[in-house]
């Protein structure tokens, strides 16, 4: 068989290198994966200032009685679950894809300058007073987040490497330029104060419906680019060979990344290593396929922020600590434990 041919064939089974028996392993973790989910969502709607057992958790979703307990969940609790569920696998996913297509297991989605550019419009916003209010804010994050992934793209469309520099660049002047706009126009910076703590308490209450749909619809979009993907991961050459459009399929996963990412960076804030650490995590038994990637990539980056959120409630005694700070103690350990398990080639 020739190189060609064997590349035609892990492409269209959705695999690289891992041998058929893999296939088991890989969705037994994921039904596994999606029962641990579940169990994590229902204990973290009971923890808070007022603990809730998971038997009433469950029972508030399915069987709502209209005590204080149910109304807490179902008005507080399961909205922010969800929330968390969406950000989590919106910025695990688009983590998973722009490693993919820059070819760094260390790239990010703020790599692209995406939130970099939420951040820089806002503090625009707010220094000509247009962004007062959790909508006023959701609409600049997300402009400013696609613009600047555009810009971003147009610079470096024709080659990973000058992507990501291109992003790296747009990033530092942008966070330079916001910065002075912050210290010359104290309004600005209170704005940007409490938007860019990024955080999920009280974000459950503002207007969700739009970002939510569109990660939705990115979640799908990103299973269904994943096998085009899985063909551009094998090089440029074998997917020119195999009849795949690399233009086209490295525009539809700027596209997916920077909905994916701008969508949550602009209703949770900037919450950075969960787009870096939960692919890292996923890597190894996904095997080398895209599509598995994306799959797990799905289930475990709602697990992380879903305990990092249970964590932001109960650090202190005295309040609520921001779920990024949290993010980052996680990120950190398990970033290192990833290279230990791993070895070199992880990263």
């Amino acid at each position: 068989m020739t190189v060609a041919g064997r590349a035609s064939e892990a492409a269209s089974t959705g695999r690289e290198t891992a041998p058929a028996e893999r296939g088991v392993p890989r969705i037994g973790l994921l039904v596994g994966g999606l029962v641990l989910l579940a169990a994590v969502a229902v204990i973290s709607i009971g923890v808070g200032a007022r603990s809730v057992p998971p038997t009433e958790v469950v029972r508030a979703l399915f069987d709502f009685q209209g005590t204080d307990d149910h109304v807490v969940v179902r008005d507080v609790r399961a909205p922010r679950a969800l929330l968390a569920v969406a950000v989590g696998a919106a910025l695990a996913v688009a983590g998973a894809l722009i490693q993919t297509l820059a070819r760094n297991p260390l790239a990010e989605p703020g790599i692209l300058g995406v939130t970099a550019g939420a951040g820089f419009a806002i503090t625009i916003g707010s220094a000509l007073g247009l962004a007062g209010g959790q909508a006023g804010e959701l609409g600049f994050a997300v402009t400013g987040s696609v613009l600047a992934a555009l810009l971003v793209a147009a610079v470096g469309r024709h080659s990973p490497l000058r992507l990501v520099l291109a992003g790296v660049a747009l990033t530092a002047v942008l966070n330079g330029v916001a910065l002075g706009l912050r210290l010359i126009l104290p309004d600005a910076f209170d704005t940007y104060r409490f938007w860019s703590v990024g955080s999920l308490a009280g974000r459950e209450q503002a207007p969700l419906a739009v970002p939510l749909t569109a990660i939705a619809v990115c979640l799908v979009g990103a299973l269904l680019l994943s096998r085009a993907l899985n063909v551009l991961s094998l090089g440029e050459s074998v997917a020119h060979t195999l009849g795949a459009s690399v233009v086209r399929v490295r525009a539809a996963a700027l596209v997916l990344i920077t909905v994916l990412s701008g969508a949550a960076t602009a209703v949770a804030g900037p919450i950075l290593f969960v787009g870096l650490i939960v692919p890292q995590l996923v890597r190894r038994p996904a095997g080398g396929s895209v599509p598995w990637l994306v799959l797990h990539t799905m289930v475990l980056g709602p697990i992380l922020l879903l305990v990092a959120d249970m964590g932001s409630r109960v650090l202190l005694p005295t309040g609520e600590v921001p779920v990024a700070i949290v993010t980052a103690f996680l990120g950190g350990p398990m970033l290192i434990w990833a290279v230990r398990r791993h070895g070199a080639g992880a990263l």
